[in-house]
């Protein structure tokens, strides 16, 4: 892919960072609203397709390498593992549970000491569960990136080669 007209790669500089935040949104607020790290990881990732087929696969691969990605998606998956491994670790009432929300209605949450209503959907009372979701939006961006951008460069490749 070569990359497309003036107009198609304007309006996708335009729309590019509105989807790219709408899919941090829907990462960081999975716990209160419907979505989380795999919804939002699927939009941030289509952004970036949209950016390999508004620029071409060739421009992107030069901007963005595979092993950034591989390293990005590690630390997605590592840090999974670590946050289902905290519940274990992390003994507040002598229990431990793999993949506890061990900081769930705490008031020790980021240090700051939080009052709780029963009906307030505060960013606050998710505990691990925002930290879970950026870890499986980090792997679900940098997976389904890696995909589209692969095929997208052997695509180009096979035409150059007149196969």
């Amino acid at each position: 892919m070569s990359g497309m007209s003036k107009i198609v790669k304007t309006i996708t500089s335009i729309a590019f960072p509105f989807v790219m935040i709408y899919g941090l949104y829907v990462i960081l607020h999975g716990h209160l609203t419907p979505g989380g790290g795999f919804q939002g990881g699927a939009v941030v990732a289509s952004a970036c397709a949209m950016i390999v087929v508004a620029f071409g696969s060739i421009w992107t691969m030069k901007k963005i390498k595979e092993n950034q990605l591989s390293i990005l998606e590690s630390i997605g998956a590592i840090g999974f593992i670590v946050f289902a491994f905290l519940g274990l670790i992390i003994l507040f009432d002598n229990s431990g549970i793999f993949f506890k929300n061990v900081f769930a209605n705490s008031v020790y949450l980021f240090g700051q000491s939080v009052e709780y209503a029963s009906t307030t959907a505060n960013i606050n009372t998710a505990g691990t569960l925002p930290l879970m979701n950026i870890a499986v939006g980090l792997k679900v961006i940098a997976g389904l990136f890696v995909i589209v951008l692969v095929m997208a460069y052997a695509s180009n490749k096979i035409k150059e080669r007149g196969d």
